[in-house]
């Protein structure tokens, strides 16, 4: 009984209590017997309880929340619906994906009840019922979905059991809110294989991406190679450059060959070879003893 139930009923048991001892057994015996009505038709439900009444097997209504009285013995009530949100826990163990994978999935559900009558009526137990719906959608979701996909994408997922549950679970006036998938486990010996070939995949993609910076970087240097043809002194500057960045540091010695020599100075060479052309004679080296 609830606290308003049990208070009334101790005051009218008291009181005829006190008849009883003022010697009015008569008086106090109907009290008793008006107590034990009230203790059996005075009900009250909580703002989120919702009775399902029955009248001599007949559907008498859905009361609540509040108080409320019922006829004793003609009116029962048959279920007490709670219609805040609930949570329930499921799993699929050794599920077969698409691609014949075995998977252990863990997923949790959340759902309430919006039609009392209907979960009170219409299915005799709606709890139990949801589990098994929610277990059956879950194998049937992992039977039609990739590895991969199940994987990588869990809110798809998600979506496309919530829609699945909740399609065949209005009917009993159970309203889904979301599903969520917790875990998807799969065998050792298949984390292995994955791991190596995700490995693969990224050294591939690092291999990729390195042969793109090298094309990348001989297109700049044939780019350079015209400029520097088409400008000679743009080489000699670069040339000159190369060469402090290279002495920047104190104590270092460096040997130039002869060729970068004269690629610092362009013009000097255009004329050593036109004179050469000429036939202009050209000195002899002197062997060093």
């Amino acid at each position: 009984m609830n606290p308003i139930t049990i208070f009334v009923v101790a005051a009218i048991a008291l009181a005829g209590a006190g008849l009883a001892f003022l010697g009015w057994l008569q008086a106090a015996m109907a009290l008793w017997v008006v107590a034990a009505v009230v203790a059996a038709s005075l009900k009250m439900a909580n703002t989120w309880q919702k009775f399902v009444v029955l009248r001599a097997g007949k559907l008498q209504g859905v009361r609540g929340p509040g108080l409320f009285a019922i006829i004793p013995v003609v009116d029962t009530v048959v279920a007490v619906i709670d219609e805040r949100i609930q949570t329930t826990a499921f799993n699929a163990e050794q599920a077969l994906t698409r691609d014949t994978v075995p998977v252990n999935v863990d997923a949790i559900i959340f759902w309430h009840v919006h039609d009392a009558q209907k979960a009170a009526l219409a299915i005799t137990d709606y709890r139990q019922a949801i589990d098994r719906v929610a277990q059956t959608s879950l194998r049937e979701m992992i039977g039609a979905s990739m590895l991969a996909a199940l994987l990588s994408d869990r809110r798809a997922a998600d979506r496309q059991l919530g829609e699945e549950i909740g399609a065949k679970t209005v009917e009993w006036g159970v309203t889904v809110r979301s599903v969520e998938i917790r875990d998807v486990a799969i065998p050792v010996a298949l984390q292995d294989s994955m791991s190596r070939q995700a490995q693969a995949e990224r050294e591939k993609q690092a291999r990729i991406i390195l042969g793109s910076a090298e094309a990348e970087i001989a297109a700049r240097f044939v780019e350079a190679a015209r400029v520097y043809a088409g400008q000679p002194g743009a080489l000699q500057l670069r040339a000159m450059n190369i060469v402090y960045e290279t002495t920047k540091e104190r104590g270092t010695t460096i040997l130039i060959p002869s060729a970068m020599v004269d690629s610092m100075n362009p013009a000097a060479v255009a004329v050593a070879l036109a004179t050469a052309q000429a036939g202009a004679p050209v000195a002899a080296e002197t062997p060093v003893h």
